[in-house]
């Protein structure tokens, strides 16, 4: 039988009293914030412990905020004929921490998912316990977003890039990336090799699709 959210809610505020920093549901799901220093104490619990039973760990990723709340386009209030152009509107990052693992864990038993949100520390690389020991699952996805987001995953036996290339340079999900990237690879006939370059493409600004409230869209 499934557990409903408040009850799960509930359940997560008795046994993580001090543990939790934010708990709420949305889209139908429970989100449970976590501080890094806590992680393995709660995940340990949350698979362990048969009131929660999450046994299996369904999905990891890496997110970025360093521009949340940041708009740079307009899309509703526009011309009919054209596009808006991007501007810099300078509003201030709630979020305190610029990297977090987002954790979605699944209990077949009662047949309920939770969502679980951990932010990194501030260093460079950010750091974040890995959970490989908890859920074999873990990983490749902490390679993953080892890989794209640069976020180191303390105690993972084996982290290193899964879907760039070997001489690849930064990490392609960080928002501060550029979208034409850093190196272009290219194989040489002349010295039957692969040769990596300075990226020859020039950036242009992109333009987004435009919301309009008409006719022509209803």
């Amino acid at each position: 039988m499934k557990k409903k959210n408040s009850d799960l809610i509930e359940d997560i505020k008795n046994n993580f009293k001090t543990e939790i920093v934010n708990i709420y549901e949305s889209f139908g799901m429970v989100t449970l914030e976590i501080n890094s220093s806590n992680l393995l104490k709660v995940c340990k619990s949350l698979k362990q412990n048969k009131t929660f039973d999450f046994s299996q760990l369904i999905d990891l990723a890496g997110v970025d905020y360093s521009s949340y709340g940041h708009e740079e386009w307009e899309t509703k209030k526009v011309t009919t004929s054209g596009f808006s152009r991007g501007r810099n509107i300078n509003k201030k990052n709630p979020k305190k921490n610029r990297f977090a693992v987002v954790y979605h864990l699944l209990s077949i038993n009662k047949n309920t998912r939770l969502r679980l949100k951990c932010y990194a520390d501030k260093n460079e690389p950010p750091c974040i316990p890995s959970v490989t020991d908890i859920w074999n699952s873990a990983n490749w996805f902490e390679r993953e977003a080892f890989d794209l987001f640069g976020i180191f995953f303390i105690g993972h036996n084996d982290l290193r890039r899964i879907l760039t290339d070997y001489g690849f340079i930064g990490h392609p999900f960080r928002k501060d990336f550029p979208l034409i990237g850093e190196m272009e690879v290219r194989y040489d006939f002349k010295q039957k090799r692969i040769i990596y370059d300075p990226v020859s493409i020039t950036e242009r600004t992109l333009v987004p699709r435009v919301i309009r409230k008409d006719n022509r869209y209803k």
